[in-house]
């Protein structure tokens, strides 16, 4: 079933306790798109990028059945860059270099192709091109899913807040939920976010799993222990292209087919910190999922 993404398509240079980069393809939108592409084969993707950017990636979203047609590549101009630093216990860290560039300006075109989208995956960008999004689709999807940041919560609240209501699912953390909320407890936080719009709420804990919250319904998915984590960026971004892939796959949005797409989602972020960037997601195999999945499914399975 057809599945839209929207976000970004650019460069990151990355350094953690484990080694540094140069400039990598990053993007919400790379990760969002190529985790999805592991469940669905029709996965649709709008972004801009500019002249530097490789064609090799492109080509690589191409091989794993990712559409690029919306694909804008801005000839004279850069693709947007971000440079971080994690900390030792790679859970904070500090940005060093944002620029903009192409993103500046993004108008958001959507082919007449990708009109008739059934899931719709709007990854970290502003509110307003968000909404934009939203306005220039003839039919609403099927399912919904915006993922934001506490930067548009700090100077665009009043934005997100209308794109809240046009939604079925937020993916935040826990720290953003907070920040939008206004309360510590994340039971609190959860029913005070769905009051705004969105009937669903998936609040990422990092290495410490992440919940899904429906009315009085939730569901913790723990997160896999791993021996090493190289990098976290783009974990988050992953989650939500496993997540929504799944469900683009299934058909399924019902409250227990989404506590399956989040156990997919949580395996395909774990991939993900196993290297830098995309590199991990480039050319899983099933077996490789199969297996990541069946250990997420021992982590809770018991009996009393």
């Amino acid at each position: 079933m057809s599945l839209l993404v929207v976000g970004s398509v650019a460069f990151d240079a990355i350094e953690t306790p484990f080694g540094k980069t140069d400039k990598i393809v990053g993007g919400a939108a790379s990760y969002i798109s190529l985790a999805a592409s592991y469940f669905t084969k029709s996965t649709n993707l709008v972004a801009v990028v500019g002249e530097d950017f490789p064609q090799e990636f492109i080509q690589h979203l191409n091989k794993h059945g990712v559409d690029t047609t919306g694909l804008q590549v801005k000839q004279g101009e850069k693709s947007f860059f971000w440079s971080g630093k994690y900390h030792t216990d790679m859970n904070s860290r500090d940005t060093l270099v944002t620029e903009l560039n192409v993103l500046a300006d993004f108008d958001p075109i959507i082919p007449e192709a990708y009109q008739n989208c059934e899931y719709l995956m709007l990854g970290n960008l502003t509110p307003k091109i968000q909404q934009t999004v939203l306005e220039r689709l003839t039919k609403r999807p099927k399912l919904v899913v915006l993922d934001t940041m506490n930067f548009w919560m700090e100077i665009a609240l009043d934005d997100l807040k209308e794109t809240l209501k046009m939604v079925d699912v937020l993916t935040i953390n826990d720290e953003e939920a907070r920040l939008l909320s206004g309360e510590y407890s994340l039971v609190k936080a959860a029913a005070k976010i769905q009051a705004m719009g969105p009937k669903y709420l998936i609040i990422k804990k990092g290495e410490n799993g992440a919940l899904l919250f429906h009315g009085t319904e939730v569901f913790f998915a723990p997160a896999l222990p791993l021996e090493e984590v190289f990098d976290p960026t783009g974990a988050g971004d992953t989650f939500a292209g496993g997540f929504i892939g799944y469900i683009a796959k299934t058909g399924d949005i019902s409250f227990e087919g989404m506590k399956n797409a989040i156990i997919f989602g949580s395996a395909m972020a774990s991939f993900c910190v196993e290297k830098f960037g995309t590199e991990r997601i480039i050319d899983l195999s099933e077996t490789e999922l199969n297996t990541r999945v069946n250990a997420f499914k021992k982590l809770v399975n018991f009996s009393i």
